[in-house]
């Protein structure tokens, strides 16, 4: 059987909590938050995969390495992704996803593929063929994006 690395989170010490779509996950087994800056050091990332908009597409072939997210503001998160050490490789979601979250997205470059951090962790993980069950529980905006992304007739075998 796979061992999975653990989903690794780097979020931004500004993020507002309240509105953070990964609510819920921080004890979640299967998960690690670290808070950026960084107070601690990060784990090797050679054996992870750093969701971004740039990069080779996300495959089932990846499904070896863990993920890694950059939680964050577009503002924040090209800083961020800069001060990863190095070793990791790249990897973007499919652009045919859209986010349901309602917010404008001034700073990032390509805002049609802009999704909210949980959505591209569901999409990762369905793309991977892990677990997403309870995944979207807390977040307010779940049935809109399923909606929105064709996804009401997979749920049964994504949840």
């Amino acid at each position: 059987m796979l061992r999975l690395h653990p989903t690794l989170i780097l979020r931004h010490k500004r993020e507002n909590r309240k509105k953070c779509s990964l609510r819920g996950l921080e004890n979640r087994e299967g998960f690690q938050f670290f808070s950026y800056p960084l107070q601690v050091k990060l784990p090797s990332l050679e054996k992870y995969l750093v969701l971004s908009l740039d990069g080779e597409p996300l495959t089932r072939t990846d499904n070896d390495k863990g993920l890694f997210l950059i939680d964050g503001t577009w503002r924040y998160s090209e800083k961020m992704l800069k001060s990863l050490p190095p070793g990791f490789e790249t990897r973007s979601l499919p652009s045919y996803f859209v986010t349901a979250y309602p917010r404008k997205q001034e700073d990032c470059k390509d805002p049609q593929r802009g999704l909210a951090s949980i959505e591209a962790l569901f999409l990762a993980f369905h793309i991977l063929g892990r677990k997403t069950e309870n995944l979207l529980d807390h977040y307010h905006w779940k049935e809109e994006f399923i909606r929105r992304n064709g996804l009401q007739d997979s749920l049964p075998t994504l949840e």
